[in-house]
């Protein structure tokens, strides 16, 4: 006699947790506050915000298997009920991250500008977890991909050195800040002086004047301030300029608001996305966007924000790359999904958009995956299940089941799973 046969379960839904950090959209403003009430049936607050929508294992917003049981339904531990049928996970993701989802799948809807901020390497993240297990909640590192659903705005890593050099001559306020010695270094380094050399100078430069005292940033803002808006009333300011006095708005005498010159202001549309590995510098700062990253909430951060800064860590950790980043635009699979594989191992994300009267499949994968309704109506089916799907409702589906999708009224989705290329 053979061993019996392990019954995988079906499809499953999941209520997921929200997140109401003050930089979040307010009430029915906020794409986050939509899907949270459709998904959870709680009623939202119109003077709340309403920032991340967190579907995943991560103990800081854990997601909830709803498990019927005749007339009653209750509500399991997505994390738990993963340990009890570990096989919804395939085989290569057990052996590797054990009986966790090793991603982290969210939605943002972002009012104002998140902090500057960097995730660490797992190295990194091990150290800061036992030294700080507070601050840094994981010892995991956290790269991650940012999915445009509206215009998105952020900042991402540093400017090339032809734009340093630009900023040093045209901001003197930052020459005030760091020293004529520290800005000469930047006009007089050229490409042919070496990658190490750039990342020394330009270490130099932002380590000077992340450690200037706020009673200095305040006053050297103020200045800043006024001459951009004196130049303001004889020419138009640069998309760089308006954005500096935004940020000095949201968070006066902020360090990070005379940063923001030293680093890429991308605008991704709909559709685009922008991926962030370890150590490199960021602030998202309007839109909403899909997110999706390994199972970390670790950040370390050191401008734009009321909260802690780790100001010397942040400055130490990163790899102070240059250039404008990658955008990626996505592969299409088929008629109507779009898949964005970033270069790391814990993730990927497709987009499906569905018209009236239409069907779709994603093929059998030896992995998990979640999928979240984002608007419309539909059905969603496997072998041994099938639910109704609409707006805000989320599906955890297992390792190996071919997926089927339909609708009469048109379905719009995301489905958040490990990445093909670790799984191929």
């Amino acid at each position: 006699m053979g061993a019996a046969a392990v019954e995988v379960p079906g499809i499953v839904k999941l209520k997921c947790s929200v997140k109401n950090y003050d930089w979040g959209k307010v009430g029915r403003e906020s794409g986050v506050a939509r899907l949270y009430a459709n998904n959870s049936g709680v009623e939202t607050n119109d003077e709340e915000p309403y920032a991340e929508f967190w579907m995943g294992t991560h103990d800081s917003g854990p997601s909830y298997v709803v498990v019927s049981s005749g007339v009653e339904s209750n509500l399991v531990n997505l994390k738990d009920w993963i340990e009890q049928n570990p096989s919804v996970l395939g085989d290569r993701v057990l052996r590797k991250w054990g009986s966790n989802l090793p991603f982290l799948f969210k939605v943002l809807s972002v009012a104002k500008a998140l902090s500057m901020q960097a995730h660490p390497d797992k190295d990194l993240a091990m150290v800061l977890h036992k030294q700080q297990p507070l601050v840094y909640k994981d010892d995991n590192h956290k790269p991650e991909m940012a999915l445009a659903l509206t215009e998105f705005e952020a900042l991402c890593g540093f400017v090339s050195l032809e734009e340093l050099k630009n900023v040093v001559q045209n901001v003197p306020e930052i020459i005030e800040a760091v020293g004529t010695a520290c800005a000469d270094q930047v006009l007089h380094i050229g490409e042919l002086d070496g990658e190490k050399k750039l990342k020394e100078v330009l270490k130099s430069l932002f380590t000077e004047l992340m450690a200037v005292s706020n009673a200095v940033i305040s006053e050297l803002l103020a200045k800043l301030t006024s001459r951009l808006k004196l130049k303001r009333e004889v020419r138009d300011l640069s998309d760089k300029e308006e954005l500096v006095l935004r940020l000095e708005k949201q968070y006066p005498g902020d360090v990070g608001a005379i940063a923001a010159f030293l680093f890429n202001y991308v605008k991704l549309n709909p559709g685009e996305a922008l991926y962030l590995g370890a150590n490199e510098p960021h602030a998202y700062l309007h839109g909403d966007c899909i997110e999706c990253m390994a199972a970390s909430d670790n950040v370390v951060r050191a401008g734009l924000t009321p909260k802690y800064r780790d100001v010397q860590t942040l400055c130490s950790m990163l790899t102070y790359k240059q250039g404008f980043p990658k955008i990626l635009p996505g592969v299409p699979l088929n008629t109507y999904t779009v898949k964005y594989a970033p270069p790391f191992d814990e993730f990927e994300v497709d987009r499906c958009i569905l018209p009236r009267e239409t069907s779709t499949i994603f093929p059998a994968i030896p992995g998990p995956s979640i999928f979240l309704i984002m608007s419309g109506e539909g059905r969603i089916r496997m072998t041994s299940s099938e639910e109704c799907v609409c707006e805000g409702d989320v599906l955890f589906t297992p390792a190996n089941a071919e997926i089927g999708l339909e609708t009469t009224s048109g379905l719009k989705l995301y489905r958040a799973g490990v990445n093909s290329r670790f799984l191929m």
